[in-house]
C-alpha cells in the first residue's frame, strides 16, 4: 500500500442528524429574523427541501451534490429585508443548521487507534460531507491534520458511490488505484465503487479487527 483512505460519517465519526424536527426550524428562524431575514420556521424548512431538490435537478448526473451554503445564501436573498452579505451569511446559516440538527457527534476510539496505527501512510478522506461543517467535525475531534487530502463531495459537486470524487482523491496523492485501501461503512458507497476502481476495501469493522485497535 502507498496509501490509505478513510470514509468520514459511520467510520472515524459517529453522528445521529435529525433534519426533520421542526425545533430547529424555529430557532433558525428566530435566528434569522436578527440578521435581516424574515422567513417562518415552516417557509425555511420548506424553501430548503425545494431548493435542494431544484439544485440536484440542474446538476444532473446519478449522484449529485450541492453546497449546502449556497441553497442557504439564495434563501437568505429571497427573503431578506435590509442589505446583507448572502455569501457570508449562508456560510453562517449552513453551520447553525447543522449544530442545531446534530443530536449525537463523536469520534469512534477504535478509528482514533487506527489512526495513529497507520499514520506512517500518506492517508486522505474521501467522504459524502458539506466542507462548510463537515471540514470543522473533522478539526473538532483532532482528526483533520492527519490527512494529506479531504475530498468532500461538496468540492466535486457528487457523492459517492460515484467514481469521480475517488478519482479526485488519487489525483491529489498522486496514487493509482492498486496501491490504495480504502476503509468505510457502508458497501454500496465505500466498498463497492472503490473496489470497482481498482483499490482494496474494508469495512471499518473489519479494520478494527485486523489492526487490533
Amino acid at each position: 500500500m502507498q496509501g490509505i483512505f478513510f470514509d468520514c460519517y459511520d467510520t472515524l465519526l459517529d453522528i445521529s442528524i435529525d433534519e426533520r424536527s421542526p425545533g430547529p426550524y424555529r430557532t433558525l428562524s428566530s435566528w434569522l429574523a436578527y440578521q435581516g431575514v424574515s422567513i417562518t420556521p415552516e417557509d425555511l424548512q420548506a424553501a430548503y427541501r425545494k431548493r435542494i431538490r431544484d439544485e440536484m435537478q440542474v446538476r444532473g448526473g446519478a449522484h449529485p451534490e450541492v453546497r449546502v451554503e449556497e441553497v442557504f445564501a439564495g434563501i437568505c436573498r429571497d427573503h431578506a429585508v435590509w442589505p446583507i452579505d448572502f455569501t457570508a451569511l449562508g456560510v453562517l446559516l449552513a453551520r447553525s443548521f447543522r449544530a442545531a440538527t446534530v443530536r449525537r457527534i463523536c469520534a469512534f476510539p477504535s478509528s482514533r487507534r487506527l489512526i495513529a496505527a497507520l499514520s506512517a501512510y500518506p492517508l486522505g478522506v474521501v467522504s459524502n460531507g458539506q466542507r462548510v461543517f463537515s471540514e470543522i467535525e473533522l478539526r473538532m475531534f483532532g482528526f483533520y491534520p492527519f490527512f494529506q487530502t479531504v475530498v468532500f463531495s461538496s468540492d466535486v459537486g457528487c457523492k459517492k458511490p460515484d467514481e469521480a470524487i475517488f478519482r479526485v482523491a488519487l489525483e491529489r496523492m498522486h496514487l493509482e488505484p492498486e496501491h490504495v485501501l480504502f476503509i468505510g461503512d457502508s458497501q454500496s458507497n465505500d466498498i463497492i465503487p472503490s473496489r470497482r476502481l481498482g483499490m482494496q476495501a474494508l469495512h471499518i469493522n473489519e479494520a478494527w479487527a485486523l489492526f487490533s485497535v
